[in-house]
């Protein structure tokens, strides 16, 4: 890599982190060639717009493309910097899938050269930089690869996962520290010289392993105390409890702080990489193991709560509040909430409405449901029934006096002040959890 000029860096992988990603990068003054597969994304960027929602990212993207910083393309052309920032999924029996690390690792392989730097960003299985070395080491016996050679090493191989909360990616993509794992100390050098570039935090180096593996135990310790917080909700429901006043009070404790309840957990990262750890030592990891249950089964839960609300008002109109992951974004990866309101759409078909505020069209699951899209004003005026799945800040407004006199079923807690139902029915006592 160039030491004494700004890197020229390619991006591969132009998605929810790949994009934001490579625009800071730019506007850190570096040129950047963004590289993704679709050429429908590859030509949105090059106009200078995005694809995909991100707080400030359209403003960013178009900055630095107009000043010829940073350009989308679907070949891959020479650089002194390589990102991979691709998908890693799992498989039907949550067997991680690194294909997609790979494939990018054959892309870019044959135009590496001596200096340059490859760093993987898709949070991975333990190991899977290694093995990206090793195919690259294989492709190119002309480069002496790190790890597999006694000389100095061409290149330098490094991993270094992102660690961004969605709505707030380009500010923690600059603030947040960062693990840098290389293949040898070396390469974690040569990676943090870059990351200094434009991250304002900690950038701590490590060996690749370590860091992969950092990278899934954030994420497998959110998925824990999320779980207990589910449970804890599904316990409330069972005694007749109020899970946010038991939770309010608990956390007046100095040293408790449980996170709040929700319909279940999605997202691509807290979803997922979990399961990487349990499928690289299933027999030491049955917490984890059970936290993923407890998670997933909570979106069976609120379907049963949903359910027997919705039977008990025969032809009552349902309005399922929001299909993201998480609050104020458009990402509908894993999302809970889309799994939900799927659900009651297969079962209930024109009487489900869903409002969700970040999508411009329903996801293909709701094709020939009869489930119809509205906007929130539509929703109180039309609907009896609100489930609320996403807390986006436009449901958060929403006053008493518009939603007094619905059938409300809240698995977010924003409304704390809606009247609570009482029924006969044991499992209708309290619908707020």
């Amino acid at each position: 890599m160039k030491s004494d000029t700004k890197p020229d860096v390619c991006v591969v992988g132009l998605g929810y982190i790949g994009l934001p990603t490579a625009a800071v990068i730019a506007r850190a003054g570096c040129k950047v060639l963004g590289l993704d597969v679709s050429q429908r994304v590859v030509d949105t960027i090059n106009r200078g717009e995005i694809h995909i929602e991100e707080v400030d990212l359209d403003g960013l993207v178009h900055g630095v493309v107009s000043r010829g910083l940073l350009s989308a393309s679907i070949t891959v052309a020479p650089a002194d910097v390589f990102v991979i920032a691709v998908p890693t999924p799992f498989d039907k029996d949550h067997a991680p899938d690194i294909s997609y690390v790979l494939a990018a690792g054959k892309t870019i392989a044959p135009v590496l050269k001596v200096g340059d730097v490859v760093i993987l960003e898709s949070t991975s299985p333990v190991g899977t930089t290694e093995q990206l070395r090793d195919m690259i080491a294989q492709m190119r016996p002309d480069l002496k690869v790190p790890g597999c050679t006694r000389e100095t090493p061409d290149i330098a191989i490094a991993y270094c996962p992102e660690r961004v909360l969605p709505g707030r990616i380009l500010e923690e993509l600059t603030n947040n520290d960062r693990s840098i794992g290389g293949i040898t100390p070396r390469c974690a050098r040569k990676a943090l010289a870059f990351y200094k570039r434009f991250v304002r935090g900690e950038c701590v180096t490590t060996d690749a392993r370590s860091a992969e593996m950092t990278k899934l135990v954030e994420n497998a310790y959110r998925d824990v105390n999320i779980a207990f917080a589910n449970e804890l909700s599904m316990v409330a429901d069972r005694m007749g409890l109020d899970v946010w006043e038991v939770i309010r009070l608990a956390n007046r404790h100095p040293r408790v702080n449980i996170l709040s309840p929700g319909p279940g957990v999605g997202g691509h990262c807290i979803a997922v990489d979990p399961w990487f750890i349990v499928h690289g030592a299933p027999e030491e990891t049955p917490l984890i193991r059970t936290a993923r249950g407890v998670n997933d089964g909570k979106m069976h839960h609120v379907i049963r709560k949903a359910d027997a609300l919705v039977a008990a008002h025969p032809g009552a109109k349902i309005a399922c509040l929001g299909l993201a992951f998480k609050a104020n974004i458009d990402d509908f990866r894993e999302s809970p909430a889309r799994f939900v309101a799927a659900r009651l759409a297969r079962k209930y078909g024109e009487r489900v409405h869903i409002v969700e505020p970040y999508a411009s069209e329903l996801p293909i699951e709701f094709t020939d449901t009869g489930a119809v899209q509205i906007d929130v004003d539509e929703a109180l005026e039309t609907c009896d029934i609100l489930i609320v799945l996403v807390d986006h800040d436009v449901f958060r407004v929403v006053p008493l006096a518009e939603r007094a006199d619905k059938l409300v079923y809240d698995t977010r807690g924003i409304w704390p002040d809606q009247p609570k139902l009482v029924r006969e029915e044991p499992d209708l006592v309290r619908l707020a959890s």
